[in-house]
């Protein structure tokens, strides 16, 4: 994966039903490779999902590394999910797409810097994970599984 030469996949899209996690995926990769470009793996909304399973950033990142998504895939369901229920995949998913910047804080107004940057007419993106799809020229919109 190379990520000075493409975006990693949307923070809406899924496997193994979880949000963020095929973007992790490409971001583990990538740092792997030496290929991060601007990107970070272990950032934020990486942690959210490494805390969600209950999994280590590094086993993870050394995982991504020797398996393919179909096997990452098998391997997360069967380590970490494995103890949720659907419900609680359900519910992470749900905060993780609604993750906004708290009103009035110093990461609201990076935020609103960054997508008035992008594209000032779009105050309809009000979520970290809809302003990394409008950045990487994604629709904000959310994905449908």
């Amino acid at each position: 994966m190379d990520l000075t030469k493409s975006f990693p996949r949307s923070p809406k899209e899924k496997l193994a039903g979880v949000v963020m996690l095929p973007r992790t995926i490409d971001k583990a990769r990538a740092s792997k490779a030496g290929k991060l470009g601007e990107y970070h793996y272990d950032c934020p909304l990486d942690k959210e999902v490494f805390t969600f399973l209950g999994v280590d950033q590094a086993e993870f990142a050394k995982k991504a590394d020797e398996l393919d998504d179909r096997q990452l895939e098998q391997w997360v369901r069967q380590d970490f999910l494995s103890g949720k229920t659907q419900s609680d995949i359900e519910n992470f998913n749900a905060e993780f797409l609604a993750d906004a910047p708290a009103p009035g804080s110093e990461s609201e107004q990076r935020f609103l810097n960054l997508r008035n940057r992008i594209d000032a007419s779009r105050t309809d993106v009000t979520t970290w994970p809809g302003l990394l799809d409008l950045e990487e020229g994604r629709s904000p919109r959310p994905v449908r599984a």
